[in-house]
């Protein structure tokens, strides 16, 4: 009998799927819930509501801080929300729901710590379950280049090369 060798777990190739890095743990934070029949902005009634607001439910949190409804909110109003989250929430990000994770998806790329890469065959996972944005495909590519031994995309038994290491 034939035994079977599965060459793509003995290559060595690092699997880097990009959804693993999306934010897990981010809440919403929607001025809507703070306006005045959800159009108008009164701003001793939003300084009562933000002083009574339960800030610990946001403690080390990503937070996305946004507007759902279609109001004129004035600077300011995010800017107080901001202040009271400074304290508690891990990072903030402001916009719609999916700007922000987007966002906070780069940063965690820019943060990522390359060392486990360093010398490495990587693939950048593509086709996941969620939609990860292009830009956060550039970015670990940017990220990962300076370290790596090659980056594909894709799945490790069908890649695309993105980037080989020159022999020196």
């Amino acid at each position: 009998m034939e035994t079977i060798i599965n060459k793509v777990a003995e290559s060595g190739i690092i699997t880097l799927n990009l959804e693993d890095l999306l934010p897990t743990d981010a809440m919403v934070f929607d001025l809507k819930a703070f306006l005045f029949m959800e159009l108008i902005l009164k701003e001793k009634n939003y300084r009562e509501s933000l002083l009574a607001h339960d800030w610990l439910q946001y403690a080390q949190k990503d937070v996305i801080l946004t507007c759902s409804v279609d109001a004129i909110i004035p600077v300011w109003a995010y800017m107080l929300a901001a202040q009271y989250l400074q304290p508690v929430a891990k990072r903030i990000r402001m916009g719609t729901v999916e700007q922000a994770n987007k966002d906070l998806l780069l940063d965690t790329i820019q943060q990522l710590n390359t060392d486990p890469y360093t010398d490495q065959r990587i693939v950048i996972k593509g086709c996941g379950d969620v939609h990860i944005p292009d830009e956060a495909y550039a970015m670990i590519t940017f990220k990962l280049r300076p370290v790596a031994k090659s980056i594909m995309y894709g799945e490790p038994c069908s890649t695309v090369p993105i980037y080989k290491q020159k022999k020196v």
